[in-house]
């Protein structure tokens, strides 16, 4: 379940309409697990609809120019004590995007063209279509302190996955089958994220969450990777149980980070995966825990390791709500690691929880 590229925008039914209370020109929708408010009478049960998630970037076209003094971005809003996440547009909002999209079967497109011969070939007009590229949907990526930014030594390695779940609303009708589940809670901690690696040929190297970063002296990363000693520390776990290519990944924390909310003195790291990069594979959560504690570095805070799944998605959600393990604070949400199940793909069934009200806080 590991969200490897995200679907930003895409084409989905609405699946319910309902009203919001002391609210006579709105109404709230629902769309797979997100629920989106939206002008009364607009849309109605069934219909296919354009919808962009939350940290979505839309383009600067003159039909989305409404959003300009938001940047653009897409973010979590409240209206009427409704929470909102996401955007949602008519399919008459691909006429501003060339004809890029396959018309069989949409009768506003194939009467006019399929006479003149004109092929309808692309993307179709299906629920769960990806648009993204397509209409220019970018990720909204929170801007990076100088300290963190670092000189680029390549791209990010493709020998490992990216430390980016997918969200629970993305996954609702998947969870019947999830409540069967046995999960492992973990605190979803804000920070910056950080993977360490050696990988085949035995070079070490450190990325923030989007690239690989060259060692300078000024680079956070880095700093707290020799401070800590974890080349070293990886060298010698990767001898003893004779792993040849590892990464292990975690939430780099403290001073000029997130505006260090666990008021944490300098940086340090907290670890919550480690990658088998021959097998293209997360290694168990058990046999990662070992290696943390060999390595000496923290994880993040482990909440529940024997958790059932409450009877619906917006009780989890609820249940993110919690104050943090590190500091009282807020935390931002948690992650939950199937001890039950493994996907056949990277050895590892999880998703993320985000809590609403950490996001209406913190999502400036």
């Amino acid at each position: 379940m590991a969200d490897i590229k995200r679907k930003l925008a895409t084409i989905e039914t609405v699946l319910s309409v309902s009203p919001i209370p002391d609210a006579d020109l709105i109404e709230k929708i629902t769309i797979r697990g997100w629920n989106v408010v939206v002008k009364k009478g607009d849309f109605k049960v069934g219909d296919l609809v354009v919808y962009c998630e939350i940290d979505s970037v839309l383009p600067e076209i003159p039909a989305f120019e409404f959003l300009r003094s938001r940047g653009f971005r897409i973010r979590t809003i409240k209206l009427k004590n409704q929470i909102s996440q996401g955007i949602v547009f008519s399919l008459d909002i691909l006429d501003n995007f060339g004809d890029f999209v396959n018309v069989i079967g949409d009768p506003r497109w194939t009467s006019l063209l399929v006479p003149f011969g004109v092929e309808t070939t692309g993307i179709p007009i299906v629920e769960g279509e990806d648009l993204t590229d397509a209409m220019g949907v970018q990720k909204y990526e929170v801007p990076i302190p100088a300290c963190l930014a670092g000189l680029m030594k390549g791209d990010f390695p493709s020998s490992f996955i990216k430390s980016d779940e997918i969200r629970i609303q993305n996954l609702v009708e998947e969870y019947e089958e999830m409540k069967k589940d046995v999960w492992i809670v973990t605190e979803k901690c804000d920070g910056s994220s950080a993977s360490f690696y050696i990988d085949k040929d035995g070079v070490f190297g450190v990325t923030s969450r989007n690239i690989d970063l060259l060692e300078t002296e000024g680079n956070t990363y880095w700093r707290v990777a020799r401070k800590l000693d974890i080349e070293a520390k990886m060298r010698a776990i990767m001898a003893k149980k004779g792993i040849n290519a590892l990464t292990l990944q975690g939430e780099l924390l403290g001073e000029g980070i997130q505006g260090n909310k666990y008021k944490i003195k300098g940086q340090t790291i907290r670890l919550f995966n480690a990658f088998d990069q021959e097998k293209f594979k997360y290694f168990p959560y058990e046999e990662f825990l070992e290696m943390a504690k060999e390595i000496g570095v923290e994880t993040v805070p482990i909440i529940d390791t024997d958790f059932s799944l409450p009877k619906n998605y917006e009780d989890l959600i609820l249940y993110s709500d919690g104050r943090s393990a590190l500091y009282d604070t807020a935390r931002e949400g948690i992650v939950l690691v199937s001890k039950t199940q493994t996907d056949k793909n990277n050895g590892r069934v999880s998703f993320k929880v985000i809590s609403n009200k950490f996001i209406l806080k913190n999502d400036a």
